[in-house]
């Protein structure tokens, strides 16, 4: 198996096939990891799977899942919950907009690299700063690439995914987890905490979302319930391995090992649900999340610390392999640090934090 990361240049397809040749991984599964991955596998496709297993479909269905526009329109006609969400063509257009702010300005697809400092979102509480973020955002990833959403109100306990491995739209495999905490704390940019439950209201929209796509491959669906009715409304989905995938296997589901067994063309894959009450820690990214938790009023250290009890799946520590573990803690802090200091990401965090 093989993880292919972000393309650099548009010679990473060609770098891909060099290093599958230079490394005898004929037939290796191939996972990306990302979205820029994802957008790069799929659309080079057939080029790649000369090479390796391809574990993405090809772009003219995947679009369908990258794309939010696209994404928003199919679950619409679904009748599947979401958040109220525009796409304003102009800037007269987004003035002229009745939002019910705060929203939430981030772009519909994520499918080139691009230096748009934010994790995920810009927070906006007024007309004012909706406007000078669009401005900005705009003249990085285009106008036309811009989405206006609404702020569902809650924190990581109302947070909650369907993974699955599907053939066709028919759920194999799945697991139900809730994401309760998330670095950063408002726009997570990966899951700190996660815990395998049991929660039907997400696993009938996903799996009619998916059946209605005829997809094949791994994918996490990403709800949020909205406490002021109680819905479930579909966020985002990641048409790829996600970053708590480890947790899985302890819950009973290796999605690695049963992907490999759909696409060798094995037909007795086994339906598996994943069982609830397990859980995964990326810890150099849960202790600054949990202390911002705390000092906000939202968790308690007593509350934290028992979360912590028992038997946790680590998302980097391993006793057989320990050095990524405890490597991680000091390269974060590093990595955090870097983006505090850096003089291009500055203007960013300080509007961040002004508007949050």
């Amino acid at each position: 198996m093989g993880y292919a990361p972000p393309p650099r240049t548009s010679a990473s397809t060609s770098e891909l096939l060099d290093l599958g040749r230079k490394h005898s991984l004929k037939d290796w599964l191939l996972f990306p990891t990302d979205d820029h991955a994802v957008a790069l596998i799929s659309r080079h496709r057939d080029a790649l799977a000369s090479q390796y297993r391809i574990t993405v479909p090809p772009w003219d269905q995947l679009q369908f899942l990258c794309d939010k526009r696209l994404l928003h329109q199919t679950a619409h006609e679904l009748g599947i919950h979401q958040p109220w969400t525009v796409w304003p063509h102009t800037r007269e257009e987004l003035g002229a907009l009745d939002c019910p702010f705060p929203v939430i300005l981030k772009p519909a697809t994520r499918l080139r690299p691009n230096s748009l400092a934010i994790p995920k979102a810009w927070r906006v509480v007024d007309r004012a700063s909706l406007l000078a973020c669009y401005d900005e955002a705009s003249a990085l990833v285009g106008p036309g690439n811009l989405m206006v959403q609404e702020i569902i109100p809650g924190g990581g306990e109302s947070q909650f995914s369907y993974a699955a491995l599907f053939r066709d739209g028919l759920s194999l495999a799945s697991i139900v987890a809730r994401r309760t905490r998330q670095y950063p704390i408002d726009f997570g940019q990966f899951s700190t905490f996660v815990e395998t439950v049991e929660e039907p209201r997400v696993v009938a929209p996903s799996e009619r979302l998916m059946a209605a796509m005829r997809f094949t491959g791994l994918a996490e669906i990403e709800f949020k319930q909205d406490p002021r009715n109680g819905e479930f409304k579909l966020l985002d989905i990641n048409p790829r391995v996600w970053g708590w995938h480890t947790l899985c296997a302890r819950a009973g589901v290796d999605f690695p090992y049963l992907l490999w067994r759909l696409l060798v063309n094995d037909e007795s894959v086994p339906a598996v649900r994943g069982r609830s009450g397990e859980r995964w820690l990326h810890l150099s990214g849960d202790v600054p999340a949990a202390i911002q938790e705390i000092r906000s009023g939202r968790l308690s250290l007593r509350t934290y610390l028992r979360s912590l009890r028992g038997q946790v799946e680590s998302a980097i520590f391993a006793w057989d392999d320990p050095a990524p573990g405890l490597l991680d803690l000091p390269l974060f802090a590093c990595a955090l640090a870097k983006r505090l200091l850096s003089g291009n990401s500055r203007p960013a965090l300080e509007r961040s934090n002004k508007l949050a």
